[in-house]
This record gives C-alpha cells, sequence and structure tokens, in this order.
C-alpha cells in the first residue's frame, strides 16, 4: 500500500498549493480534496484538475474500475449518509481515543474503506509510491487513522489565522460551475473559531500516534525549495538533484494534474509565483484583525506567530514527524 499524505488544515490555509507542489515531485500522486469526490464528481459530474469531466477523465474511470469495478458501483448517498454519521467535528473526541465506541465502530470501518480503496487504485493505476489527499478536514484524518493497513502521515498546513480570516471573507467563484457559483464565506469571528477547532484537532491527532508534520503557509512561500525536501523526507520520497528543478524561491512551473475538487488554483498550470500574500494587515479592519488575534492567541503563539506587528511567523521552530509541540 502507497504512503498517504492527508494535507489538513483550515481552508485558506495553502493546502492545495501543498498539494500541487508534492503532485510535482516523482512517484507521487496529487489527488485533490478527496472528501468532496463523491458529491462534486461522481454525482453531479464536475470538472477534474485536468478540465475534463470527471465522467471524461481517463485517470478518474481507471481509479473507479480499479477501486469498485466502476463508479456506477458506488452508493454515493451511502457514502455521503456515513460522511454525515461520523465524519463531524464533534465527533473527534470519540474517534481520538483508544478504541472506537461501539456505535461507531462499524460506520467508520466502513467509510474509511471507500478512501482507502480510492487511495490505493490511484496508487496502482499512476505507479505512485505516495498518494496526496488535501481533503484538510481534521474529522475525515480521525477517520482514516482506524483504516486497516493504512500508511497514513499528515501535512498539518498552518497560516496565521488573521490573513486566514481575510481569505474566508473574499467572494471567489468555482470554475467548476463556470461561476454560477461562490466558495462559501465566513464572517473573522466564525473562521477563528473554526481554526482554532481544526487545528486543535490535528494536535490531537499527532498526540495519538498519528506522524504529523507541521508546515506553515508563509514558511513554504518564502523557502519553497527546503520545504518540499522537509516533505519528501517526511513521505520517504527519495530526491535527486533534478527533481526540484521547477522550484525556486519564487515561482513554481505545475504540470495538469488530477486534483478532484478543491481551491480554483488546482486547474492552474504553467509558472506560478510563490509570494507571501499579507494583503490582510491592511485589508482586514482593526477591530476584525484584534478579534481574531485574541480568539486565537494561545495556538499563534505555539506556532510562533507574532500577536503585534507583522505576520510572519519565526524561523527555525519547525515541527519533527509526529510533534506538535
Amino acid at each position: 500500500m502507497a504512503v498517504v499524505l492527508f494535507v489538513g488544515g483550515l481552508g485558506r490555509s495553502g493546502t492545495t498549493l501543498v498539494e500541487r507542489l508534492m503532485g510535482e515531485l516523482p512517484g507521487v500522486c496529487a489527488l485533490g480534496e478527496v472528501v468532496h469526490l463523491w458529491q462534486r464528481d461522481v454525482r453531479d459530474d464536475e470538472r477534474c484538475g485536468c478540465g475534463a469531466r470527471f465522467s471524461a477523465c481517463r485517470f478518474w474511470q481507471l481509479v473507479g474500475e480499479r477501486a469498485f469495478g466502476g463508479w456506477n458501483q458506488v452508493d454515493v448517498y451511502r457514502v455521503l449518509a456515513l460522511k454525515e454519521a461520523v465524519e463531524r467535528t464533534r465527533h473527534i473526541p470519540r474517534l481520538a481515543g483508544s478504541r472506537l465506541p461501539d456505535d461507531l465502530r462499524g460506520l467508520v470501518e466502513e467509510y474509511a474503506g471507500y478512501y482507502r480503496a480510492v487511495y490505493a487504485a490511484a496508487a496502482d493505476v499512476s505507479g505512485a509510491t505516495v498518494v496526496v489527499d488535501s481533503s484538510k478536514h481534521s474529522a475525515l484524518a480521525h477517520c482514516l487513522r482506524w483504516a486497516p493497513g493504512l500508511d497514513l502521515r499528515v501535512a498539518h498546513v498552518v497560516r496565521d489565522a488573521r490573513g486566514v480570516a481575510y481569505s474566508w471573507t473574499k467572494t471567489v467563484g468555482r470554475p467548476e460551475t463556470d461561476g454560477a457559483d461562490t466558495m462559501t464565506r465566513y464572517a473573522p469571528g466564525r473562521s477563528a473559531l473554526l481554526w482554532n477547532a481544526h487545528n486543535a484537532a490535528f494536535g490531537l491527532l499527532a498526540r495519538r500516534g498519528v506522524p504529523v508534520l507541521r508546515v506553515r503557509y508563509e514558511q513554504l512561500v518564502g523557502g519553497p525549495v527546503d520545504e518540499l525536501r522537509r516533505l519528501a523526507a517526511f513521505t520517504g520520497v527519495d530526491l535527486s538533484g533534478t527533481d526540484l528543478g521547477f522550484v525556486t524561491g519564487t515561482h513554481a512551473d505545475l504540470r495538469v494534474g488530477h486534483s478532484a475538487a478543491g481551491n480554483p488554483m488546482r486547474f492552474q498550470v504553467g509558472r506560478i509565483p510563490l509570494r507571501h500574500d499579507d494583503t490582510w494587515m491592511a485589508a482586514l479592519p482593526p477591530g476584525q484583525r484584534r478579534l481574531v488575534g485574541a480568539v486565537c492567541a494561545p495556538l499563534l503563539r505555539a506556532y510562533g506567530y507574532p500577536l503585534r506587528g507583522t505576520g510572519a511567523a519565526r524561523t527555525g521552530v519547525a515541527a519533527t514527524p509526529g510533534d506538535q509541540r
């Protein structure tokens, strides 16, 4: 079974960037946000990152054949019902225990089994030794912990909560629907609470023995080559001298991928700039900035973010695998 790198954290933290950069490494297959595969792709036939409709994407059709004998063999509504039943933030304290409660065990194992089948099939079709799922959801990561035989490793992506809060206030169209729909928006107070909850949940996952590597957005865009080396070592990817030739300190050259769902960045191909987006420092109103800073202060400090002044995290305090301290 291939290594599964689950890219987790609250949305707008740089998780899609991590997925796209990892997908350029040898032996790595980036799948996008598999959590949305069932509804947006299998049911609604939205577009793959390659631009084709899901039903017309050869890669995903081969994955479906290998995993289930075809996507028409998957009871999408059963998967979505399982998601509603077990993949909820409120269940994390129970999912994080040393054993699953009887009323959850069968449901969690069944739900995680769908993901395990997709990961194994994607690895077979692509020939990859690492598959990347950028689903982000902390509750899903806790469910996957219980999948038998799954070599699960987590890249916990964090970004200054004030930058995340500002990003959630912006209106962003969904290219999959040709602009008919927009991505979810949150008020700063709401995103601050979500930032705390999701990041704390990944800390709990690390304490339960799942290998977790913290990746800060600011450090990633400031030194992408070094961060990719850390991620490659974390997932067991051996790099040669030319494998990181697609990325520099200022840009990355991306190929077409097969991201199932996620941020609109999954459609970008070619040269993309890598820069620290600190627009929030001027654009987020002072009152909202103070509110988010106060609500998130303990974790901001823990992750090396100053509560006043610039949003750049301190360097030199990167977590080791399995260590969230």
